[in-house]
């Protein structure tokens, strides 16, 4: 353990609770020049040990969205723990340069190759998860966009969940800049998202899309209507390529999300070179706002 830190209240939370749910995140593996194999040989080695109950891809699977970086990233994710899997795509998903590509049939290899559903939703015994496409492939290329039809999906989603379950929402782009020097712009329209999924009782956001890890709550950025709560957010780096920016520049990392009845905690994973593999960072506990979630 290179490094442990605690987020949120400094109340004390029950950490011998049984982890009734743990989800493995990684993101932006850029398929193509930027992937790094032995990186990728690392993650393959780090997951089964993790135990987890599913796997989130949150987009950008490939670089320049070719047949060949797709077929790659469609190996890879094969030889994954066996456990469920919710993958979105990300911008880089979407052809850039071929324009008529992407006017006409942008997701089209996507579809043919990893997945039919852009916004597919995962339903665990006691977790509804929903993946929200938020690549704009003829508008917003970089910053990405989610419609008030996915949000009104969304909700439909969430209203038919059980009482029990907790509520999460996968999208590529973040809804809340990293708080850094880098200063990136916010998906348009992220402060509406973010109200709607706080009625929505969402209680965890994954994304991807910054290349470095943020981890925090949403009223770190937007004053909310439920300030007793807000929502966690957790980003994660880009797990196996060469992209990682910010604090993360030539780094690799991942997120371990393990829930328990009263607390969700999250552990940052960051890939070190002495060591070739994948070790825990930083650990951030945050006290649950629903404790509604119970094992069946």
């Amino acid at each position: 353990m290179k490094h442990v830190s605690n987020s949120e209240s400094g109340r004390p939370v029950n950490s011998s609770e049984k982890i009734e749910l743990t989800l493995l995140q990684i993101s932006d593996l850029h398929f193509g020049p930027p992937y790094i194999e032995a990186i990728g040989e690392a993650v393959l080695r780090i997951s089964p040990g993790l135990n987890p109950d599913a796997v989130i891809i949150s987009g950008d699977l490939t670089q320049r969205a070719k047949r060949s970086q797709f077929e790659a990233a469609k190996v890879f994710l094969g030889r994954l723990p066996s456990v469920p899997q919710l993958v979105i795509p990300g911008n880089h998903d979407v052809p850039l340069y071929r324009i008529y590509e992407r006017m006409v049939n942008p997701h089209g290899l996507y579809c043919e190759i990893i997945s039919p559903d852009l916004n597919p939703v995962l339903k665990l015994r006691n977790a509804v998860i929903a993946g929200i496409d938020s690549t704009a492939p003829h508008s917003a290329i970089s910053n990405g966009r989610i419609f008030k039809s996915q949000l009104d999906a969304c909700e439909n989603v969430f209203r038919n969940a059980p009482d029990e379950a907790i509520r999460i929402v996968v999208a590529h782009h973040h809804f809340a800049p990293a708080p850094d020097y880098l200063r990136d712009s916010n998906m348009p329209k992220a402060r509406r998202a973010m109200e709607r999924f706080e009625d929505m009782h969402v209680e965890l956001i994954l994304g991807g899309h910054l290349h470095r890890a943020y981890i925090g709550n949403s009223l770190d950025f937007y004053p909310g209507k439920h300030r007793d709560r807000g929502i966690i957010i957790a980003q994660c780096g880009t797990t196996t390529s060469r992209r990682g920016r910010g604090r993360e520049v030539e780094k690799n990392s991942l997120n371990l999300i393990e829930i328990r009845n009263s607390t969700i905690t999250i552990t940052h994973y960051m890939y070190f070179h002495e060591s070739d593999s994948f070790e825990a960072f930083s650990r951030h506990t945050f006290r649950r706002s629903s404790g509604k979630l119970n094992s069946r």
